[in-house]
């Protein structure tokens, strides 16, 4: 039986120094909030209207992330035994928990294929795999899933974060190797999009990806700012080439931006150019994301209001 949902009026909160992953997508949240009542119809309008790939994945997998999305998303299949949309959500509930280690990893590859098999246009259950397939797949699955993730959609900015953060992870024991592959990965990859397309500051991340492997790997100093894996003139170009593009395009509408922003502002800070970084965190304003903030493994939010402070001048 499927558990009631909270009493009206005592609804689970957000501390108030939680990153939100729904970022400043207001419908996004008001669909959480109602879910979390058991009201999957909000759920259902939301992603029935949401036919921006790059927007569908970063909602449908938000709402996956709550803990009670998979029985709520039941409950939805009980109504409407072949909506997608509803198989869609159950199965990202899956990835989520079988990445929390409440779920065995092949119901939740079972549950994503039953959802691509629904919709076969869409990326989107292609990227709940890629989630779950970054963390416990081999190389060569994560790449053809990948693969199935761009042959729907070319540009799709969660999965190519997601490619770059595996990638990166590769040896680690090279140490600081500017030819490394996740480097020639982000830039091909920016070099194929449109030029408008938020994946120009891929690079950016692709440097914050490799620079967590390293730290961790002692190769790197633990404070990013201490490191010159910021200033080199290969990081100083590809910064720079990063924010010219955001003044230029800026991309205020895109559902992920606010994700690209504070990779931006984190390298800006470590750079030391605090002018570029006060204009970045006066459009972050409170969406702080725990990574690059957490690099390599700090405690993200004091990490985050220290650079804000320093950048802005209110330390």
């Amino acid at each position: 039986m499927t558990p009631p949902p909270p009493r009206p009026g005592r609804g689970r909160r957000r501390p108030a120094q939680a990153f939100d992953a729904a970022l400043d997508d207001a419908e996004l949240v008001a669909a959480r909030a109602a879910l979390a009542q058991g009201r999957w119809q909000s759920a259902r309008t939301l992603l029935a209207h949401t036919d921006d790939w790059d927007r569908r994945g970063h909602r449908a997998t938000v709402l996956a992330r709550e803990p009670y999305t998979a029985a709520w998303a039941r409950e939805w299949l009980l109504a409407e035994p072949d909506a997608a949309d509803a198989t869609l959500l159950l199965a990202l509930a899956q990835v989520h928990r079988a990445l929390r280690g409440k779920e065995k990893p092949d119901g939740a590859r079972g549950a994503c294929a039953r959802a691509a098999a629904l919709a076969p246009d869409d990326p989107t259950p292609w990227l709940g795999l890629l989630l779950l397939e970054r963390t416990l797949g081999t190389e060569d699955e994560v790449v053809r899933v990948f693969d199935m993730v761009r042959g729907r959609y070319a540009d799709h900015h969660h999965a190519h974060h997601l490619m770059v953060a595996r990638l990166a992870e590769r040896h680690p024991e090279a140490g600081p190797d500017p030819l490394h592959e996740v480097y020639d990965f982000a830039n091909w990859a920016a070099e194929q999009a449109p030029a408008d397309s938020a994946l120009a500051v891929l690079p950016v991340i692709a440097h914050a990806e490799r620079y967590r492997v390293l730290a961790l790997a002692g190769h790197e100093p633990a404070d990013p700012a201490a490191s010159g894996h910021w200033t080199g003139r290969r990081a100083r170009l590809v910064m720079k080439a990063a924010f010219d593009w955001w003044l230029e395009w800026e991309q205020d509408g895109h559902p992920r931006r606010l994700v690209d922003l504070n990779f931006l502002a984190h390298a800006k800070s470590c750079e030391g150019r605090g002018a570029e970084a006060a204009a970045l965190f006066h459009r972050i304003g409170p969406h702080a994301t725990p990574a690059p903030w957490s690099y390599p493994d700090r405690d993200p939010y004091p990490a985050f209001q220290a650079a804000r402070a320093t950048a802005l001048g209110t330390a």
